[in-house]
C-alpha cells in the first residue's frame, strides 16, 4: 500500500494552508467545479475505503493520482449549472450521490483587501471558478478576501475540524466556496454504503427480509364483516400505495452486515429509504466530537454555540410542482394536507415512513382521538336536545317564570338595587334546564366511561401499530448528553481544580468519553436549580389565582357600578359574565405564552442529562402551569362562586364596601357553561388562527425581509431556481410535538372535566379536530423543515397525563352534578319532602325568608318602586325562617342535602371507577390477533433462517461437486465441515430465537 504513492484528500473549507501546486496544474482545462486539496502521504486516512464512490469527472489534484475515497467537492455558486445537476435537486452536483443531510452556517468575513500582509490566511478565487492557483499580485480577475476576525477565526477552525472528523467516519461532504464578503454556507453530507450498513447494524434498524407471509383475519364472520367495511370505507381511504395491500407482511430482522443473504437488496441505494438514510447520519453527527470546541460533542452542541446555524434532512422534493413526478412530500399534500381531504383518513404507514414513528404515532392518536369524539357528539347533542324537548315540561322553570307566584327577592346590592320579582329570572331559568337535566348525569357517567374506552383502544391501536411498523422489542437508544450538561459538568471541574481553563481542557481530552459515561452532577450541584423551579412554580401559580381574583374584584367592582344607573341596571349580569369571561380568555392566552417560556427556562437550569429527561420535565412544568391557567377561572365559578355570600343582614364583603357575587337564581350552572364554551372556543379558534397560521407566517415573511436585506450579492440565477436545501432552510425550524400534544391534552381536559355542564364540548372538539388535523398535516409538510426521523414505541408521558386527566374527570363531574346543579335538592325534594311525588313547591321549598327590618342601617333600597310596603323578602338557602327559635341557622333541609351530595359523591366516584376498571379488563391491551401474528412471526423467522442456512450450505458445496475427482473431497469436506455448519446453524437459529423472544 505505501508503494502506491501519496494520495490526495481534499483540504477543509478555508484551511490556512496554501493550496499545492500541482492541483492548478492543468490550468484552464480542469473541470468546471474544482476542488481545493492537500497532498498527503499514504494511501488515506483510516475508515475512508470504498473510492468507487469517487466522481470520475472530478479528480483531486494530478490527473495519474489515485482516487480519494471521500470526495468534497467545493463548488463555485455563480457557476452555471448543467442541465442533468438541475434535474436532480437531491443529490451532488454529480446527480448520483444523495444528500442525506444538510448542515448550514453564516459565514461573515471583513472588506477585501490584498493578502500580502497575510500569506498564511489568504484564499484565490479564480473568476473562471478554478481554485487552487496561487496568487499573484495584480493580476486581472483576483479577488483577495481579507481575514476573519478572532471569533468567526475559531468557529471556522472548529467546523473544519468537525468536518474532517465527519470524513474520517466514512461521509461524503460538498460545499460551495465562501466567495463572497458574507452569506450561508450549505453542507450537503452523503452516507456511502458501508457507512449505512455499519451503522444499521449498530443501531439494530430492522429491515425487511425476503420473506413475506400473509395476515390472515381471525375467522370468516371476522373477514366478511372487515371486507364489507373496507368496501363501505374506500371513498375515505387516501390514495397512497401503502393502502394498496395490507394483506402482506415482510418478515423483519436487525440488519447485519454477516447476513446480508437474507435480505432482498435489489439496489443498495434505495434498500434504506431517505428518512432511515437521514436518522443513521443524523446519528453520527451526534456522536462526533470536535476538540477545539472544549471537547463538545455532537451537533446539538455546535449549534448551541452558534458554529452551526441549523442541521436537517431534506425533503423529498418540492410539494407544489406542477411537474408530473410524484414523491411522498407531494403524495401527502395532495391526500393529506389539504383541507379539501378532511373526510379522508389520515395516511398514517406514509406519515410514519416519511416524518418517523414519533410523528407518525402522534398523527395516528389524534386521528383516533378525533375518531372517538364522534359518538361523543352524537350523544351530547342528543343530551341538549332532550334539554330543548323537556323545556316546557320543567315544573321548576314553570313555577319561577310564573308572575302569580310573586316570590318578592332580596336586593341584589345595597342601597341601589331594589326588591325584585323571581319572575324576572324566567330566561336564565329555562336556559339553564338545557344543560341541567337528568339526562347530564347519564351523560358524565357515558364520558368517564369514553375517557377509558379511549385510552384503551389507544393501546390497542399502539400495538398493531408497533406490530406492523416492526417497534416490537426495539431497544432505547442510548442518548447523547446535552451541551448545557456538558458545558455545566466541564465549568464544576474547572472550579474543583486550580488548573487554567487551557490545562484543565487539554488534559481532559482523553477523558472526555468517560465524562460522558457518569453523571458528574449530583444534586447539590442541582439543588439551587431545583429551589428555583420549586419557588417559581409557586410563584406562577398564586399569579394565575391572584389574576383569577383581581376578575372577581372586577366582576363584584363592575356591577356594583353598573346597579347605580338604571339604564345599565337591567343588563347588569349579562354584561359583566360576558366583559369578566373575555378577560379571563386573553389572560389565559397571553399567561399561555409565558408559561411555556417559564416552563422552558425552568427546566434549563435543572440542567437534565439527556434530551428525552428534558422533555419529560419540561412536559409536566408546562402542563401543570397551564392546566391550572386554563381551568382556575372554570373551577372558581363550578366550586366556589357563590359559596361564600353570605345571608341578608349578614353579607360577605371584598373591601368594605362590596359584597361578594352570588350564583343567577337558576344557578352556576348555566354561567359555568357560558365560561367553559366561551374559553374552550376562544382558546382554539384564537390559538389555531393566529397563534399557529400567523405567527409562523409572519417568522417567515421576517426571515425572508432579512435574507434579502443581509444578502446584497445574491446572485439572480441561482435565486429564480433555488435548490432544496436552499428552500428547506427557509422553511420553519422543527421544535418538537410537545406545543401539539399539549393542546390536544388542554382540550382533552376541557370535554371531559366539565361535561357535566356543557353537552356541548365533543361537538366543538370535534370541528376544531377537523381542521386541526389538517392544519397540522399542512404544516408538517409545507411550513416546516423535515424533522429527524425518531423510532419510539408509544406516545411517552403524555399516555400518563391522559389517564391522570381521566380519573381526575371523575371526581370534577361529580361534584359538578352534586354541587354546582340542582339534580340533588330536586331528587331531595320529589322522594322526602313532596306531598305528591313531584317538583311542584320545589322553588318555593328552595327560597327562605328574611325580615328587611333587620338590614343594616344603610343598606335599604332608596326609592322602592314595590306598591306595598315589603315585610319579608325571599333568597336562595336553606335557612330557618325569622319567627323560629333560631333564626337563620342552617335548617334540616340543609344538613339533610348536603349529606345527600356527598353520598351521591362518593356513589358515583365508586360506581364509575369500577366500571372503568371493568372496561379495562374486558378489552385486552393487545389484540388478539396481533399476538398470534407475533407468535406466528418467531416461527416463521426461525423456518426462515433455517431455510436461508441450508441454500447457503448448498451453494457452498457445489463447486466442490463440480469439479473432476473432486467427490471424495468434497464428501471429506462435508464430513469436516459438518460440525461447524451445524454449530454455525445452531448459532443461527439461536440468535433467531433471541430475536424473536425479545
Amino acid at each position: 500500500m505505501a508503494s502506491e504513492g501519496p494520495e490526495y484528500i481534499p483540504l477543509l473549507p478555508g484551511s490556512p494552508r496554501r493550496l499545492s501546486p500541482q492541483a492548478g496544474s492543468r490550468g484552464g482545462q480542469g473541470p468546471k467545479h474544482a476542488q481545493q486539496c492537500l497532498k498527503m502521504p499514504g494511501p488515506g486516512a483510516p475508515g475512508l475505503q470504498g473510492g468507487s464512490n469517487r466522481d470520475p469527472g472530478q479528480p483531486c489534484g494530478g490527473e495519474s493520482t489515485r482516487s480519494s475515497s471521500v470526495i468534497n467537492n467545493y463548488l463555485d455558486a455563480n457557476e452555471p449549472v448543467s442541465l442533468e445537476a438541475r434535474l436532480s435537486r437531491m443529490h451532488f452536483h454529480d446527480s448520483q450521490r444523495k444528500v442525506d443531510y444538510v448542515l448550514a452556517y453564516h459565514y461573515r468575513k471583513r472588506g477585501a483587501h490584498l493578502a500580502q500582509g497575510f500569506p498564511g490566511h489568504s484564499l484565490a478565487i479564480v473568476s473562471n471558478g478554478e481554485t487552487g492557483k496561487e496568487p499573484h499580485a495584480g493580476d486581472p480577475g483576483d479577488i483577495e478576501l481579507g481575514p476573519l476576525d478572532a471569533l468567526e477565526e475559531e468557529r471556522k477552525e472548529q467546523r473544519e475540524e468537525f468536518e474532517h472528523n465527519l470524513m474520517e467516519a466514512g461521509l461524503e461532504l460538498e460545499k460551495d466556496l465562501e466567495n463572497k464578503s458574507q452569506g450561508s454556507i450549505f453542507v450537503r453530507i452523503h452516507a456511502p454504503w458501508q457507512v449505512l450498513a455499519r451503522e444499521a447494524e449498530f443501531l439494530k434498524i430492522k429491515v425487511p427480509t425476503k420473506k413475506m407471509y400473509e395476515i390472515k383475519a381471525g375467522g370468516s364472520i371476522a373477514k366478511k364483516f372487515s371486507a364489507a367495511l373496507q368496501k363501505l370505507s374506500s371513498p375515505l381511504q387516501p390514495r397512497v400505495p401503502e393502502h394498496s395491500n395490507n394483506k402482506m407482511k415482510n418478515l423483519s430482522y436487525p440488519f447485519s452486515r454477516e447476513k446480508m443473504y437474507l435480505y432482498n437488496i435489489q439496489e443498495k441505494d434505495t434498500f434504506f429509504d431517505n428518512a432511515t438514510r437521514s436518522r443513521i447520519v443524523h446519528e453520527i453527527l451526534k456522536r462526533t466530537a470536535c476538540s477545539r470546541a472544549n471537547n463538545t460533542m455532537g451537533i446539538n452542541s455546535l449549534i448551541a454555540n452558534n458554529i452551526y446555524e441549523a442541521a436537517y434532512p431534506l425533503h423529498d422534493g418540492e410539494y407544489d410542482s406542477p411537474e408530473d413526478d410524484m414523491n411522498d412530500r407531494k403524495l401527502l399534500y395532495q391526500e393529506w394536507a389539504r383541507y379539501g381531504v378532511f373526510y379522508k383518513f389520515q395516511p398514517i404507514d406514509l406519515i410514519r415512513k416519511y416524518f418517523g414513528e414519533k410523528i407518525g404515532l402522534y398523527f395516528a392518536w389524534l386521528g383516533l382521538y378525533t375518531s372517538f369524539l364522534i359518538p361523543s357528539s352524537v350523544i351530547g347533542v342528543i343530551v341538549f336536545l332532550y334539554g330543548c324537548a323537556t323545556i316546557e315540561e320543567d315544573i321548576p322553570s314553570r313555577e319561577m317564570c310564573d308572575q302569580q307566584n310573586a316570590f318578592t327577592m332580596c336586593p341584589l346590592c345595597d342601597k341601589s338595587c331594589d326588591y325584585w320579582n323571581l319572575s324576572s329570572a324566567c330566561g336564565t331559568a329555562r336556559a339553564s334546564h338545557l344543560f341541567d337535566n337528568p339526562a347530564t348525569v347519564f351523560f358524565s357517567i357515558f364520558m368517564a366511561l369514553w375517557a377509558t374506552m379511549f385510552l384503551e383502544n389507544w393501546k390497542r391501536l399502539q400495538m398493531r401499530l408497533g406490530y406492523f411498523w416492526d417497534l416490537t422489542g426495539i431497544e432505547e437508544e442510548e442518548e447523547h448528553s446535552r451541551p448545557e450538561y456538558e458545558t455545566k459538568v466541564r465549568e464544576k471541574m474547572l472550579k474543583e481544580s486550580n488548573k487554567s481553563a487551557v490545562q484543565k481542557l487539554e488534559t481532559n481530552t482523553t477523558e472526555c468519553g468517560d465524562e460522558d459515561d457518569e453523571d458528574k452532577l449530583t444534586w447539590k450541584d442541582r439543588f439551587p436549580g431545583y429551589l428555583m423551579n420549586f419557588a417559581s412554580i409557586l410563584f406562577m401559580i398564586a399569579l394565575t389565582f391572584s389574576i383569577v381574583f383581581g376578575v372577581i374584584v372586577y366582576r363584584i367592582t363592575t356591577a356594583a357600578a353598573l346597579s347605580l344607573n338604571k339604564a345599565t341596571r337591567s343588563n347588569v349580569r349579562v354584561t359583566v359574565t360576558a366583559t369578566a369571561v373575555i378577560i379571563n380568555l386573553v389572560v389565559i392566552l397571553i399567561l399561555d405564552e409565558i408559561y411555556g417560556a417559564v416552563a422552558k427556562w425552568l427546566t434549563k437550569i435543572e440542567v437534565p442529562k439527556t434530551e428525552q429527561t428534558f422533555e419529560e420535565r419540561l412536559i409536566l412544568k408546562a402542563f401543570l402551569l397551564k392546566f391550572v391557567n386554563a381551568y382556575s377561572p372554570i373551577f372558581y365559578v363550578a366550586f366556589f362562586k357563590g359559596r361564600f355570600v353570605g345571608r341578608p343582614g349578614s353579607y360577605v364583603y371584598v373591601f368594605d364596601g362590596y359584597r361578594m357575587e352570588e350564583c343567577a337564581p337558576g344557578g352556576c350552572l348555566m354561567e359555568l357553561c357560558i365560561q367553559l364554551s366561551i374559553i374552550m372556543l376562544g382558546k382554539q379558534l384564537i390559538q389555531n388562527n393566529i397563534f399557529e397560521i400567523g405567527v409562523p407566517k409572519l417568522k417567515k415573511l421576517f426571515r425572508k425581509l432579512k435574507d434579502e436585506t443581509e444578502a446584497g450579492e445574491t446572485d439572480s440565477a441561482h435565486s429564480k431556481h433555488p435548490e432544496q436545501w436552499d428552500l428547506d432552510y427557509s422553511l420553519e425550524p422543527y421544535t418538537g410535538l410537545t406545543p401539539e400534544y399539549m393542546e390536544m391534552i388542554i382540550q382533552f381536559g376541557f370535554v371531559t372535566l366539565f361535561v357535566a355542564s356543557f353537552p356541548l364540548a365533543p361537538v366543538f372538539a370535534l370541528l376544531n379536530n377537523v381542521i386541526e388535523v389538517r392544519l397540522d398535516a399542512k404544516k408538517f409538510v409545507t411550513e416546516l423543515r423535515r424533522p429527524d426521523a425518531v423510532r419510539t414505541k408509544d406516545i411517552g408521558i403524555w399516555f400518563d397525563i391522559l389517564s391522570g386527566i381521566g380519573k381526575f374527570s371523575v371526581i370534577s363531574n361529580a361534584f359538578v352534578i352534586a354541587i354546582t346543579s340542582d339534580f340533588i335538592p330536586r331528587l331531595v325534594y320529589q322522594y322526602s319532602y313532596s306531598h305528591n311525588g313531584t317538583l311542584h313547591g320545589f322553588v318555593n321549598h328552595t327560597l327562605s325568608f328574611f325580615n328587611v327590618s333587620q338590614l343594616k342601617e344603610g343598606t335599604q333600597p332608596e326609592n322602592s318602586q314595590f306598591d306595598q310596603e315589603v315585610q319579608f323578602c325571599r333568597f336562595k338557602d336553606y335557612r330557618e325562617p325569622p319567627w323560629a327559635p333560631n333564626p337563620y341557622e342552617f335548617s334540616k333541609q340543609y344538613w339533610f342535602i348536603l349529606s345527600a351530595r356527598l353520598a351521591f359523591v362518593i356513589i358515583f366516584q365508586n360506581l364509575v371507577m369500577f366500571l372503568s376498571v371493568l372496561v379495562d379488563w374486558m378489552i385486552p391491551d393487545i389484540p388478539t390477533d396481533i399476538s398470534d401474528q407475533i407468535k406466528k412471526e418467531k416461527s416463521l423467522l426461525v423456518d426462515f433462517f433455517l431455510k436461508e442456512e441450508h441454500e447457503k450450505l448448498k451453494l457452498m458445496d457445489e463447486p466442490a461437486l463440480r469439479s473432476p475427482g473432486g467427490g471424495d473431497r468434497s464428501r471429506s469436506r462435508a464430513a469436516g465441515s459438518a460440525p461447524s455448519g451445524q454449530s454455525q446453524l445452531g448459532s443461527m437459529i439461536s440468535s433467531g430465537s433471541q430475536h424473536t423472544n425479545v
